[in-house]
This record gives structure tokens, C-alpha cells and sequence, in this order.
């Protein structure tokens, strides 16, 4: 059910939109009605969703690409130019989630997910915002991750790349204000995506006990929040990161070890 019917007609911008949080992302910013322009690097998973929502009357356009390359971000702006004329909402979601040590030997992931992570929001964000500057109005959503707070046992340069995404957000939110441009971010915690139901029972059951709310997130509640964010409710909400974590980042201790 649509929840805000101010988003109705309006264009969304949602990279990664083909699994994960941001399948469910798009399917939510569906059901308000807005108009999607999906772009992943996967071109089945990619036509497979975008089929189901043109099946429903949806106005939908995708883009195969890898956000990496210049030209797939002047493709991506382009085309939507093309189908719906501006830009309403902007959602940073493609990421490579990869994670190693400090000590591990990985030079080619380093700059691979500084381009991926880091680079290409930040790009994209510049493009969206030019639009939207005009309209007076906007919307730019970064999905980060707790690990951008608080680092994951393993978590580089994943973790690295997700707090430059916060820092990234505070600044454009600053820069962007003056301009009716609101910029946010979603902080996802343990989160039952395909890449979550691949674990064993025993390893859910583990993590599922050390999250103060007992459960992973869904992405339908990553998605939920970002339509609040994109809808006229968050109005006077920039530069600010939300933590959709069952609490992860709250504790200090989790259950079954010392507390400090």
C-alpha cells in the first residue's frame, strides 16, 4: 500500500536494483508509484525484475553497466533524461561487498571498491544533483553499512569505503541544502539477503543471537526506510545517517561475552 502519495509520478534512480535491498528498494518506490530507472551489472536478474513491474503497469527503464566506467554513469543520466525528462530521487545502492584483513594482499579489490563504493555515488550523486538543482528539489539516499561505524572483524577495505560514503553524505547534504537537496543515508545491518540465506542454520541462529532484536533485517525494512527518507515526512531530514541494524550498533557488549 502506498504510504505517500506525494512520491506518485515522480523518477527514482535505483543502482543495484536487480537483488538484494535494492530489488526490495525498487519494488517499495513501485508501490508508491514513483517511475524507475534500475541499473545492475547482472542483465538477467536485471530484465527478470524490471519484467515484473512493467508487467504491473510500471514505468520502467533499465540499464545494463557497471558503474565503474565513466560512460555507463553518462548512459545512465542520459537515458533517463530520455524516458522521464529529470531526476527526483537518487539511490546509491551498487556496491561490491567483498571484505579481507589488513594484512591480506588485495591491491586490485582496493581499487576496484574505491571505484565501485566510492567513486561512482559520488559521480552519480554530482549528476543527479545538476538536475535536480533546477527543480528546486531532491532526493539523494547513500546506502552505507554499520561496518562504516563500527568495523567488521574482517571488514577492509569494505568498511573503509562505507564510512567515506557518511562523510560523503554530511558534505553533500551541507552543499547540496541550499538547493531544496536533501542527502541521507540507510546503514543496513545483518540483512536476509540471497547472499544471508546461503549461511548454515547454526551460523544464523549465532548472529541472530547477538542482535538485540533477535532476528536479521529484512530488505523490505531497508526499503521502508528509504521511502520515508525520499517522502515529504523527512522534509526537514539531511546529512544524516540511519542505522536499520536491530540494535547492533547500540550495544557495547552482545549477549554471551564479558562485558567490558
Amino acid at each position: 500500500m502506498s504510504r505517500y502519495p506525494e512520491l506518485r509520478n515522480r523518477v527514482a534512480i535505483v543502482t543495484g536494483g536487480a537483488k538484494g535491498i535494492g530489488q526490495a528498494i525498487a519494488q517499495r518506490l513501485a508501490e508508491e508509484g514513483m517511475r524507475l530507472v534500475l541499473i545492475d551489472r547482472d542483465a538477467e536478474a536485471l530484465a527478470n525484475t524490471a519484467a515484473v513491474w512493467s508487467g504491473g503497469g510500471i514505468d520502467v527503464v533499465s540499464v545494463v553497466g557497471d558503474l565503474a566506467e565513466m560512460e555507463v554513469i553518462d548512459s545512465l543520466f542520459a537515458e533517463t533524461q530520455d524516458a522521464f525528462g529529470t531526476v527526483d530521487l537518487l539511490v546509491n545502492n551498487a556496491a561490491d561487498l567483498e571484505r579481507r584483513t589488513a594484512l591480506d594482499d588485495h591491491p586490485e579489490l582496493l581499487r576496484s571498491q574505491l571505484a565501485t563504493n566510492v567513486a561512482s555515488p559520488y559521480l552519480c550523486s554530482q549528476r543527479a544533483a545538476e538536475v535536480m538543482k533546477d527543480n528546486g528539489r531532491g532526493v539523494i539516499v547513500n546506502i552505507s553499512s554499520v561496518g562504516a561505524l563500527r568495523a567488521h572483524h574482517r571488514g577492509l577495505p569494505y568498511d573503509v569505503t562505507k564510512g567515506a560514503i557518511n562523510a560523503m553524505t554530511m558534505a553533500m547534504a551541507v552543499d547540496l541544502g541550499p538547493y531544496g537537496i536533501r542527502v541521507n543515508g540507510v546503514g543496513p545491518g545483518v540483512t536476509e539477503t540471497y547472499r544471508a540465506k546461503k549461511m548454515p542454520a547454526a551460523t544464523r541462529d549465532a548472529l541472530s543471537a547477538k542482535i538485540p532484536l533477535g532476528r536479521f533485517g529484512t530488505t523490505a525494512d531497508m526499503a521502508a526506510v528509504v521511502a520515508f527518507l525520499a517522502s515529504d515526512d523527512a522534509a526537514y531530514i539531511t546529512g544524516q545517517v540511519i542505522y536499520v541494524d536491530g540494535g547492533i550498533t547500540a550495544q557495547l557488549s552482545p549477549p554471551g561475552t564479558n562485558p567490558l
